[in-house]
């Protein structure tokens, strides 16, 4: 028997199962925000159907994103402290039960306090996927890891416009909350059942669990305390960005549609065709931005002036959404959406693997919910100016606002570069880069 078992566990070896690891985190970011992003479709059909003002819906956003806020180093400790297998499913039946429950709202109250739990949970995702990245992955390929499980966050916003509306016009908005909740049901059962970490998966190799290991430091690094991870000058150097940075996505994912409703005229249907194009650019430019700093590398560039570089080239990129005030022509303000999607997934993606380079495996969890925090925070500032000002002043304005604030994130990192101190650096081979 105990023969058979071991064949058995031989015949399923999987070679580069690291990378499978990224596609089932992709996997889980498309379900999370799948959900998230069912608000911001649903947006003009539910001011009419709940009676809410623009000012109300930012109340609603706003309870998701403060719940957010606090919740993103809670989770990423309990994720740390409890394992990503058990944790990560767990915040994943918990945000798909909440996104569910959004079907029973009455009014904007109702809507906010079931925003406001979704947050809660969803909190987990980012964090508990730089964890993964940062034990399964040596630094040399991690930002590729991480632009191609952060597409997750964009592909899930991309299918959000067609799957929600196609829901809601075949049945209405609450199904839409049921069937986009449900998704992520499915997908806590499939991690729970395949995820390991690569010291106990039975389906790695030995070679990759070596390659894995050769890239650990040979004394396991000891957990910091959270208080002392706020008290780093690393960890600073890319909160501060990260807090300058997320007001952009946050606003294209929860107010493109209300504002191609109501300043560009379009419907659920027109939303539904073009609102995804976004996402899509921005999938390209998370995936696109994390092969640039092993590109830069080769080339002789260290491993993190290649991040600050690619997040550079982002916030230059980012004045295109900040001109979508100058342009007429609906289809040109998307296109410019999209560029600034493209822009923005390079520089959250590469802003989250610096974390991973500079926090070890044990906290990089509670490192990263730390920064997520410390977005979000900027995120949920930003969305209630939209609430308070886009009836008066118009969007245009905060648009602008959002390139302003990238290109001071970029020079924050560039000016405080020497801050990012690798707590063990080693050079990387050049033949290693190359394989």
């Amino acid at each position: 028997m105990r023969w058979a078992q071991a064949l058995g566990r031989r015949a399923l070896r999987i070679r580069n199962l690291r990378w499978w690891i990224v596609a089932l985190i992709c996997a889980g970011t498309m379900a999370n925000y799948l959900a998230r992003n069912s608000l911001g479709v649903l947006a003009p059909e539910l001011k009419t159907a709940l009676h809410m003002s623009t000012q109300q819906y930012s109340y609603v956003v706003g309870a998701f994103q403060l719940a957010y806020t606090i919740m993103q180093p809670i989770a990423g400790a309990l994720v740390d402290r409890f394992g990503l297998r058990i944790g990560f499913a767990m915040f994943a039946l918990a945000w798909s039960a909440a996104n569910m429950l959004h079907a029973l709202a009455i009014g904007w109250l109702s809507l906010a306090f079931f925003r406001g739990l979704l947050g809660v949970f969803e909190a987990a995702a980012i964090p508990s996927g730089i964890k993964a990245v940062a034990e399964w992955f040596p630094a040399r390929e991690r930002s590729v890891a991480v632009g191609w499980f952060n597409a997750g966050t964009s592909l899930g916003a991309l299918i959000a416009p067609p799957v929600v509306a196609a829901v809601a016009i075949w049945a209405d908005w609450r199904w839409a909350f049921i069937v986009t909740g449900a998704v992520g049901i499915l997908w806590a059962g499939a991690w729970f059942a395949f995820y390991r970490s690569p010291e106990t998966h039975h389906a790695i190799t030995d070679e990759e669990r070596a390659l894995i290991a050769a890239d650990r430091p040979a004394t396991p690094a000891q957990r910091t305390p959270a208080r002392d991870i706020l008290r780093l000058p690393r960890f600073w150097v890319i909160a501060v960005p990260r807090f300058l940075a997320e007001p952009a996505w946050q606003t294209f994912s929860f107010w493109i549609p209300l504002y191609l409703a109501t300043e560009r005229g379009m419907d659920l249907k027109q939303i539904a065709l073009f609102a995804w194009l976004p996402f899509l650019a921005a999938d390209l430019g998370g995936i696109l931005g994390g092969y640039l700093s092993p590109f830069l590398m080769k080339r002789g560039v260290a491993l993190i002036p290649s991040r600050i570089v690619g997040i550079s080239l982002g916030a230059v990129l980012m004045i295109a959404p900040g001109c979508i005030g100058l342009v007429s022509s609906p289809y040109t303000a998307i296109a410019l959406f999209s560029i600034g999607g493209f822009a923005h997934q390079m520089i959250s993606g590469l802003i989250n693997t610096l974390s991973a380079d500079v926090f070890n495996p044990a906290e990089v969890g509670t490192a990263n919910g730390f920064i997520g925090q410390a977005g979000w925070i900027g995120g949920l500032i930003f969305s209630l100016l939209i609430g308070q000002f886009a009836d008066t002043i118009g969007y245009a304005p905060l648009f602008a606002v959002l390139a302003v604030l990238d290109l001071i994130g970029a020079a924050v990192l560039i000016l405080f570069i020497r801050r990012l101190v690798l707590p063990s650096p080693a050079p990387v081979p050049v033949e290693e880069l190359s394989r």
